[in-house]
């Protein structure tokens, strides 16, 4: 097609174009945008190539040309692609693509939709920016970690980031990527968080939306600094052992003049039909999910920052915007599919293949749905009917828990079922339980700020939920400053209240996040199951006039512990749980601890079972329960199985043996023997097979054992 050099060979670029108008390229940022390139008589330079199917006529206009509508014309090439070759240009140059309009009496302006670095706001102009020189990374190990270490098995405690209110200077200025690293890396390493989650961090030209009206799908926002700048904070996380997830926006873009919308003078990128390409609430387009060059825009965007950038996953946001024909909308306002249904086909059909791309060449990442409804197998293979990715926020949980801390204790006996309704479903799919940035704002209150009570009873319900959150099954999300028990509402123009760590309450619910997130760590049955009931097991969820809780969490090898929740201000001495052996337990955490603000209130020795049946289980023992808090006790020494009184009488009744002559004797020895040495390979072979059974055989033979 092209009669100039890349970094892409002749075959390559033909192989990627024609996947690009079938609709499954994943690499069309190597095709299209700006590259680096010489002409035929071996002058350096850039190629431009942009798709704009309906333009009459389009130029390229920058610094370099004087931002002259003539100057520099493309040529229009097949499948509605332009192209243009500009001799002498340099990394930083500012450049747009001018779209002609048909009668020719004017032009927009519009960024490079595959453009990989951006003026700063407010110029809406690209920037010339080459990827394959400059950045050396030295993630390395850490990728060969993640490789071979899937999250499933494994510990995920998430810490939700807004890079541009996280921290800030003196002045209440930006901080570059290079300066976030210097205190963020370290940061969230110190407080346990095994990755970080970044609001969207593509270019975006309103500060107030987040980043989640995004007009550079390839672009690092300038706000920060460079691509290479980028690169550099997210290597420094991942030498730190750090995962980095980014959220990613496929389900609607802005109509700013300059962006996608209307590209080439016509509905290119979003839906024709405003029915369908429209989301009032938001003011913004949806794109056309059935259109293969939009397919091929949006699977490329993703596989752009899963292989440019390193990320180690996406957190795909507003899912349930994309599957809803209807969604936000009244009769009248939508269009049925051809089944007559309201389920967006194409969007369906885009989700399943985008996930499938992405797991064919990158096994080991994480594709994380934001979907708010109960749209069934969102986390089930494509093979299997499913969305096919591998995680799904938990919005259930997220919405009941949040109504509930807010009310007063008195109250909460009749909302009960806010804390125990998601069991209901927690293994439905492979859930991330998040506290995130969207019940932070908007009057909802701080984390802090929902607690109702004085303050005391505030720090202590912060650590109360947030053990909750932690040991109940699934994965964590929590958005930044719960840690500090912040007072004001998230708010994106402004700095975390770091200033709070001068007092010591906000310095030891600091000191307690650090230490839960640490214990989580630690201990296996809080992760090891997340998506099975045989990590999971109610003792009592239904003691909602005490608004307490208690259950277990078992890990494959059978080790449990015991979750207590008193979500009420009454301390709560002699409250009996059930035990599921024999032995003594002892306190492994305790929110009332005096380190973390508490009164130190609870047991301080471990404490012996008693055979009295409770919860279902054959032993017992009593605990000292503080007000608003969460305990965890841990096994120290499992007792044997011994009989009871009435069991031993019963078995001393059973006649003895007779007595056999020396010769019965020695065949009863010999068989004896050959049958115990049968048995030892019978078991040994059981034994093996048991341990790749699963972890429902083990479940039962606990049971057994209990008492």
């Amino acid at each position: 097609m092209s009669k100039y050099q890349e970094n892409l060979s002749a075959t390559d670029l033909f192989l990627e174009l024609e996947a690009f108008s079938e609709g499954r390229s994943t690499h069309a940022w190597k095709c299209f945008g700006s590259h680096p390139a010489k002409d035929e008589e071996g002058t350096e330079g850039y190629l431009f190539r942009v798709w704009a199917p309906n333009a009459p006529k389009v130029t390229v206009i920058g610094d370099f040309n004087g931002w002259d509508l003539e100057a520099t014309p493309m040529e229009r090439v097949e499948g509605g692609i332009w192209e243009a070759f500009v001799p002498g240009l340099n990394r930083y140059d500012a450049y747009q693509y001018a779209i002609h309009k048909a009668d020719g009496s004017s032009f927009v302006g519009k960024a490079d939709p595959y453009g990989f670095h951006a003026a700063t706001r407010p110029d809406v102009s690209t920037k010339l920016y080459d990827l394959n020189t400059g950045y050396q990374w030295g993630d390395r190990d850490w990728l060969s970690y993640r490789s071979k270490n899937p999250p499933y098995r494994h510990p995920m405690n998430i810490y939700e980031c807004h890079l541009g209110s996280w921290r800030r200077t003196g002045e209440g200025e930006f901080l570059s990527y290079r300066d976030i690293t210097s205190y963020l890396v370290p940061y969230v390493k110190e407080m346990g968080f095994t990755h970080v989650e970044l609001l969207p961090v593509t270019e975006h030209p309103l500060d107030a939306s987040w980043g989640y009206q995004c007009t550079g799908y390839f672009a690092a926002t300038s706000r920060f600094g460079t691509p290479d700048d980028l690169k550099y904070l997210i290597d420094q996380l991942h030498q730190a052992g750090i995962g980095v997830i980014m959220d990613w926006v496929p389900a609607h873009f802005p109509r700013d003049a300059f962006g996608l919308y209307n590209f080439d003078g016509t509905p290119t990128y979003e839906y024709a039909d405003p029915r369908k390409g429209e989301h009032k609430d938001w003011g913004t387009d949806v794109f056309d999910f059935g259109r293969p060059e939009v397919r091929s825009f949006l699977f490329s965007s993703a596989m752009f920052w899963l292989e440019e950038y390193h990320m180690d996953g996406l957190r795909v946001d507003a899912v349930s915007s994309m599957l809803y024909l209807d969604y936000s909308r009244k009769d009248g306002e939508w269009v049925p599919n051809v089944n007559g249904g309201h389920e967006n086909l194409e969007a369906i059909k885009f989700l399943q293949d985008l996930n499938t791309a992405v797991f064919a060449t990158h096994p080991d990442v994480l594709m994380v749905a934001e979907e708010s409804t109960a749209w069934p197998k969102v986390t089930k293979p494509v093979d299997d009917g499913g969305l096919g990715f591998n995680f799904k926020w938990n919005m259930g949980w997220m919405n009941d828990i949040c109504h509930y801390i807010k009310l007063d204790p008195y109250f909460r006996q009749f909302n009960h079922r806010d804390i125990t309704f998601s069991l209901m479903y927690a293994f439905s799919e492979n859930y991330i339980l998040p506290l995130s940035h969207d019940e932070v704002v908007h009057m909802k209150g701080s984390f802090f700020g929902k607690m109702p009570g004085d303050n005391p009873l505030k720090f202590a319900g912060v650590r109360a939920f947030y053990a909750y959150m932690m040991t109940h099954p699934g994965k964590k999300l929590t958005f930044m400053g719960a840690e500090l028990a912040q007072w004001n509402e998230w708010h994106f123009e402004y700095s975390l209240d770091w200033h709070l760590l001068q007092y010591a309450p906000h310095r030891q619910t600091q000191e307690f996040f650090k230490a839960m997130n640490a214990f989580y760590l630690e201990n296996s049955p809080l992760w090891d199951q997340d998506d099975s009931w045989q990590g999971f097991q109610w003792l009592c969820a239904d003691d909602n006039n005490a608004n307490t809780v208690a259950f277990l969490r078992w890990d494959r090898k059978g080790q449990p512990l015991i979750v207590l929740c008193n979500f009420s201000p009454e301390h709560r001495s002699g409250y009996r749980v059930g035990a599921p052996f024999a032995g003594s337990w002892a306190v492994a955490f305790n929110t009332d601890d005096p380190a973390y603000g508490g009164e130190g209130r609870g047991d301080k020795e471990a404490i012996k079972t008693e055979k009295i049946p409770c919860h279902d289980q054959q032993q017992s023992f009593t605990v000292d329960l503080p007000p608003m808090s969460a305990v965890i006790f841990r096994c120290t020494r499992k007792n044997p199985v011994r009989k009871t009184k009435a069991e031993k009488a019963e078995a001393e009744k059973k006649p003895a043996a007779k007595k056999t002559s020396k010769t019965a004797k020695a065949a009863e020895a010999k068989s004896s023997a050959k049958a115990e040495t049968a048995s030892s390979k019978a078991a040994s072979k059981a034994g093996k097979a048991e341990e790749s059974k699963p972890a429902a055989k083990r479940t039962c033979r606990r049971k057994k054992t209990s008492g």
